[in-house]
Formats: C-alpha cells, sequence, structure tokens
C-alpha cells in the first residue's frame, strides 16, 4: 500500500516539476487577483509539507532548512524577494529525490515512531503510512490550486 502511495507521490512531483521547468519565471511568482499565493509557493509547500507530516511528526529532523520552512509552511505567503529565486534552484533539485529519499527511509525502517496529529481537515494520522497517504490528499489540492493558477494567468 505504501509503495502505491509513494508511486502517487512521485507522479505529482513529476507534475510539479514539469511546471517549474516549463512556466516562464515571472510567471512562478506572480500573485494575481484574488489569489494568496504563487505558483512556486504552492509547490514549495507540498514539499515542506510532506517533510513535516513524516520526518517531524515521526521525530526525525527534516533535511529542509528552518528558514526553507517558515517561508513555505502553512500559513505562510510568498515574501516577493530574492529568496524566491534562491528556493527555485533548491525546489527543482529536490522535488522528487526527496520521494526517492522517503522510499529508501520508509524501506530502512526508521519510522519507528509516529506522534499522532490532527490536520486542519479533521483527519487524525496515527503512523507515517497514513500520513504518505494524506499527504497526497494534501498534494492533489495544491495541484488543483496550480492548475488554476496556470488558467488565471493564461498559461496552456
Amino acid at each position: 500500500m505504501v509503495a502505491q502511495q509513494l508511486h502517487i507521490t512521485r507522479q505529482h512531483r513529476k507534475l510539479f516539476l514539469q511546471f517549474l521547468e516549463q512556466i516562464p519565471q515571472e510567471k512562478l511568482f506572480e500573485v494575481p487577483q484574488g489569489f494568496n499565493n504563487h505558483i512556486f509557493w504552492n509547490i514549495a509547500h507540498v514539499m515542506v509539507t510532506q517533510q513535516l507530516l513524516v520526518y517531524k511528526l515521526s521525530g526525525l529532523p527534516t533535511p529542509l532548512d528552518e528558514g526553507f520552512v517558515a517561508r513555505y509552511s502553512k500559513g505562510s505567503f510568498p515574501a516577493g524577494d530574492a529568496q524566491e529565486l534562491a528556493d527555485l534552484a533548491l525546489v527543482k533539485a529536490g522535488i522528487v529525490s526527496a520521494v526517492d529519499q522517503l522510499e529508501s527511509d520508509y524501506a530502512s525502517g526508521i519510522f519507528a515512531q509516529y506522534n499522532p496529529y490532527t490536520t486542519s481537515t479533521k483527519v487524525t494520522l496515527n503512523n507515517v503510512a497514513e500520513a504518505i497517504g494524506f499527504n497526497n490528499f494534501h498534494e492533489g489540492l495544491h495541484l488543483g490550486s496550480v492548475l488554476a493558477l496556470r488558467r488565471v494567468l493564461g498559461i496552456a
């Protein structure tokens, strides 16, 4: 079951990477009227959320810098600064490889504990397998946001 969930995550991530590589950079960082964030924020946010749901709630360190986590965690908004441009390279390099690392870490059994967590959608996650499954739901929501942003920005 987890293998299938990770396959789904990897497919989401490949789509997100295509967006990062194909959408003009200025459009990645444009926040259209009526929206609170931009395409890049949504993609960086899914990276951060997966790390928090899986690693942090398992009592393990996340490989992401604390500043990066703060910039793209739930409740944050795009800063519109040069740091976002620097973060773009990090996300392009890590968006798919983070899934590979998770798959390897899961197979090695490092997720021995999990601190139950109730999400904002009132779903309680009791173990890492549930977190991986819920993460796909979360990434699907943000994939929808990216598709809506593309449409509003006139990107085919």
